[in-house]
C-alpha cells in the first residue's frame, strides 16, 4: 500500500519536474526537505527546507528550455525508494564548462527519495 502511495508521490514529482511546475514539484515535500545533488561522487549541491529548494527549483528552471526525467527502475526500501532515472535536457543558455544553449544532454543517473509521514523528507540526485 505505501509503495503505491511513494511511487503516485515520485511520478507527481517527475512529471511536475518535466513541465517546470515547480509549485506541483514541492506539493509532496516535507517542509524540512533536504535536497543535495551529487555528481562524480562529490556533493555539488545542498538545500536545506523547502524555501532554499524552492529558490534553487526556480533558478535551475532558466537553464533549460526542456528537461526530461524517465524512470527506468524503481526499488523500494521502506521508506526509501531509489529511482533510476534517464534524463534529457536542452540548455537555455550556455554553460562554463563550454556547452551552449541548444545543445542537447543526456545522462543516466539515479535519485533516492526519503519519506517521513508521507511526504518527501530528503532526495539525492546522483549522476
Amino acid at each position: 500500500m505505501k509503495n503505491k502511495l511513494y511511487q503516485e508521490i515520485i511520478e507527481n514529482y517527475i512529471k511536475a519536474y518535466n513541465s517546470f511546475d515547480i509549485d506541483k514539484m514541492l506539493s509532496d515535500m516535507h517542509v524540512d526537505i533536504k535536497f543535495e545533488n551529487i555528481s562524480n561522487s562529490e556533493i555539488n549541491l545542498t538545500t536545506n527546507g523547502i524555501a532554499e529548494l524552492r529558490n534553487q527549483a526556480e533558478q535551475a528552471k532558466q537553464l533549460f528550455k526542456e528537461r526530461k526525467q524517465k524512470i527506468s527502475e524503481i526499488r523500494f526500501n521502506n521508506d526509501q525508494v531509489e529511482v533510476a532515472i534517464d534524463y534529457s535536457g536542452t540548455l537555455a543558455v550556455d554553460f562554463p564548462n563550454g556547452l551552449k544553449a541548444g545543445d542537447r544532454i543526456e545522462l543516466k543517473g539515479k535519485s533516492i527519495f526519503k519519506f517521513e509521514n508521507s511526504k518527501i523528507i530528503e532526495l539525492k540526485d546522483i549522476s
